[in-house]
């Protein structure tokens, strides 16, 4: 599979190739903050098929946290692009960047539902978890 996506106003695109892992929407309560309070869309795609084609995002890691990630955005528009795990092998990618977001398909599981929203909305059928899945 190879995608294509960027920024809200254009300044920073990607490609990313590689079979997704996982497709997933996210109710936790920090995917709310950057979402404007739904959940989040997301894929997630090979690291090594991951690049920036256009500009340079801004990377942001919270530093009171004992495992955090990093959030890639755009420092002009602040459209948030991905998420990166220390350790693991792949991007999260957000749908909402994505040019044909349709290819997302809909979401194989729904996670973090333990801090969900009377409002957030689980497609029928897909299955849900307090928080992660287990392995």
């Amino acid at each position: 599979m190879s995608l294509t996506g960027g920024c809200y106003c254009g300044a920073v695109r990607y490609r990313a190739e590689g079979a997704p892992t996982l497709r997933a929407q996210c109710h936790c309560r920090e995917c709310q903050y950057i979402t404007g309070g739904g959940p989040n869309y997301f894929m997630m795609m090979p690291l090594d098929g991951f690049g920036y084609t256009q500009g340079a995002p801004r990377r942001f890691t919270r530093a009171d946290l004992p495992d955090p990630v990093t959030r890639e955005f755009c420092d002009a528009c602040g459209t948030h692009l991905v998420t990166r795990k220390p350790g693991l092998p792949f991007v999260v990618l957000k749908i909402g960047t994505l040019d044909e977001p349709a290819r997302f398909e809909g979401p194989q599981v729904a996670i973090f539902l333990v801090d969900g929203q009377p409002f957030h909305q689980v497609p029928e059928g897909v299955p849900a978890f307090e928080r992660m899945p287990p392995r």
